[in-house]
């Protein structure tokens, strides 16, 4: 259920809308012509974009530093390498300054003119307002199905619930941005994270778009590791897993080997098989641990235009495991 309706004594909310990019350049100036026009709609709003080129190769930032010279309400940030769609996101969030904050891609897959509804719901006391996909137009059968099957896959697996269908496009009250920024999971699943939390959650129904320019950055291998994020992180049925099937390739190799009387049969591939997959999934979660441990910052900023905000939760969580590092001979204000 959501809290109280928010008033606010110090006069209008902030609402920060991030923008990750990634090769972006044909679409950019569409993306933000369409986010200007849905917030100059919002008057009981005082509003700011901010993108974040995550190491795009094209254009992207050149096309940035336009929209922000002309725009005082433009922030941007320029990670120095390609650092992933997650990263991104995280790096737009502790840059806002919003009492609530929308993520949205740059693709225009995802509707902006769905903000004022999100922050209505947020007005009436959500802490997350999430944006659900009816349909996905323009993708394939195959991703289509593969989405559909693995956040079910994930939300049964998953020790807490998860919003079904919803990406990272969301409205995040401040608590939760504060919440995520200051989290030192170093491979964060940004909206596994957000149901953790566990805080009051609404969500809006809409149909996904096709991409208006140029094509998906989410390639297979992208999104076979961000499944593999998601299970690792916010299940541990993948290790129990590994129990289960031993025991189980154990008790039909001692049945088999009764039943034949042959001893031998405890050593077919099958259970080579098993321990391999065993072995496997217990190696991935090892590798998550020494990302952890080796405590590098999620990414590195490289260049900013507008300056650093004053507010916002930007520094980092704990002094041996920096959230972020930056490049300050690079940065400028542009405005």
């Amino acid at each position: 259920m959501p809290r109280n309706i928010r008033v606010f004594d110090h006069g209008r909310p902030t609402l920060s809308v991030v923008v990750p990019c990634y090769n972006e350049a044909e679409v950019l100036a569409q993306t933000h012509a369409r986010l200007s026009r849905v917030l100059a709609s919002l008057a009981a709003f005082d509003c700011e974009l901010i993108y974040v080129d995550d190491g795009s190769a094209d254009d992207t930032w050149d096309v940035v530093n336009s929209l922000a010279k002309k725009s005082g309400s433009v922030r941007a940030v320029k990670l120095s390498r390609n650092f992933g769609h997650q990263a991104a996101c995280l790096a737009g969030l502790r840059e806002a300054v919003g009492d609530a904050v929308v993520v949205i891609d740059a693709d225009l897959q995802d509707p902006p003119e769905l903000i004022p509804e999100m922050a209505a719901l947020w007005r009436d006391g959500w802490a997350v307002v999430s944006a659900r996909r009816r349909s996905r137009e323009g993708e394939t059968l195959f991703k289509k199905a593969s989405a559909y099957a693995f956040y079910r896959l994930l939300n049964t697996l998953s020790d807490h619930s998860l919003a079904l269908d919803t990406g990272d496009f969301r409205l995040l009250d401040r608590e939760v941005v504060t919440l995520l920024a200051e989290a030192g999971d170093k491979s964060l699943y940004l909206r596994g994270a957000v149901s953790w939390f566990g805080l009051p959650e609404a969500s809006v129904s809409y149909d996904r778009d096709p991409r208006q320019a140029g094509e998906s950055k989410y390639t297979l291998r992208k999104m076979l590791a961000l499944s593999r994020r998601g299970l690792l992180s916010g299940s541990v049925a993948p290790l129990r897993l590994t129990t289960y099937l031993g025991a189980a390739v154990l008790a039909g190799g001692l049945a088999a080997a009764a039943v034949q009387r042959d001893a031998r049969l405890l050593a077919r591939p099958g259970a080579f098989g098993a321990q391999a997959l065993t072995l496997g999934i217990v190696g991935e979660y090892l590798h998550a641990v020494f990302r952890q441990v080796q405590g590098r910052p999620d990414y590195v900023v490289e260049e900013r235009l507008g300056g650093r905000a004053q507010l916002g939760p930007s520094a980092p969580s704990s002094p041996s495991a920096p959230s972020s590092a930056v490049l300050p001979a690079k940065e400028r204000v542009s405005l």
